[in-house]
């Protein structure tokens, strides 16, 4: 595998990006952003695709090998697929996977498949359309739901992400989980993250990942621990006999920021080195001003030499900002 040119000082190699495609979403998910008044960026401020795909070009030539599409939700955006048929085909780019909310991304199953994209990661936090509703405050988790076995027989690789939170979803977990008995899918557990887009308040979810890992030891006897990518940000399991897995993902917890591997750029160009810390640069910006290529490397270069060790030590950096909420940094 090609060596990235994109080092932090502490040694990670970066070679995956989350490329925020739209801070716009047809959920209003309490704990990404409120119900109404919202302000989403004005349209001139969201980097066109052109501006997107010279960037994600840019960062391939730098040794980005892997990119996830995130939003907002992706497939809001008119003109995604014509992007995305475009990023296909970067060179040095082995891979583009994309998190949606699942209730737009079943029409493009079959144009998907043809660019060679099979992964999709679908956010769900409910198991019962009561609750979906409750903290999505949309009804639409029958077409969600179906969407999700569609995939899978089409022969895409499918993960589930649920926020864990308490007095909404605690009672899904173990439903989660009978879910990967006969299907091959991999759920995800998140810790609530530290920042809620419902008001830029901080919380703290006394859900962390042990006491996840708790609940589930509570009903199953056979947990095996699975081996994961060096990278990964879930530490992943199986229950003896199913067919699918489970990960815990420690998104307060942090635990994962030695072997962090990403770097995440908005759709208005804000580029973060590490997701709880500040925008270090605008790209968006040094393009409009008409930054060559190289300006654009060398900046992208300088920006991962200065990243912190770790998310706390980011969140240090943000001097107390109110955090953005999720729609924006695309998780």
């Amino acid at each position: 595998m090609k060596q990235s040119l994109l080092i932090d000082k502490y040694g990670r190699q970066l070679n995956y990006l989350r490329l925020s495609v739209t801070d716009r979403c047809n959920f209003r998910c309490y704990y990404c952003m409120p119900e109404e008044g919202i302000n989403f960026a004005p349209r001139k401020e969201l980097m066109t695709f052109d501006e997107m795909l010279l960037l994600s070009t840019t960062f391939c030539n730098l040794g980005i090998s892997k990119i996830r599409i995130t939003g907002g939700e992706p497939f809001v955006r008119n003109g995604i697929m014509p992007f995305l048929k475009k990023l296909s085909v970067v060179k040095g780019l082995n891979e583009i996977t994309v998190t949606s909310n699942g209730t737009l991304s079943a029409k493009y199953q079959a144009e998907l498949l043809q660019m060679g994209i099979r992964k999709i990661n679908i956010s769900l936090d409910s198991l019962s359309r009561e609750r979906f509703e409750h903290i999505t405050r949309r009804d639409t988790f029958d077409s969600v739901y179906a969407g999700i076995f569609k995939l899978l027989d089409n022969g895409f690789e499918v993960k589930l992400n649920c926020v864990v939170a308490e007095n909404k979803n605690i009672q899904d977990i173990v439903p989660f989980i009978e879910l990967t008995k006969n299907h091959s899918l991999s759920v995800r557990f998140l810790e609530e993250m530290p920042f809620n887009g419902s008001d830029g308040s901080q919380v703290q979810s006394d859900w962390d990942y042990k006491r996840i890992y708790g609940h589930i030891e509570q009903y199953y006897p056979e947990i095996n621990r699975l081996i994961s990518d060096a990278n990964s940000t879930s530490v992943n399991y199986k229950i003896s006999g199913y067919k699918g897995s489970f990960g815990i993902i420690p998104s307060f917890s942090r635990t994962f920021c030695g072997t962090c591997n990403r770097i995440r750029l908005s759709a208005t160009g804000e580029l973060r080195t590490c997701l709880y810390g500040p925008p270090v640069i605008n790209l968006r910006d040094l393009l409009r001003k008409g930054a060559s290529i190289d300006d654009l490397e060398q900046a992208i270069l300088h920006a991962v030499s200065q990243r912190e060790r770790d998310g706390y030590a980011a969140e240090v950096a943000s001097k107390g900002a109110i955090h953005t909420s999720m729609s924006v940094l695309g998780g």
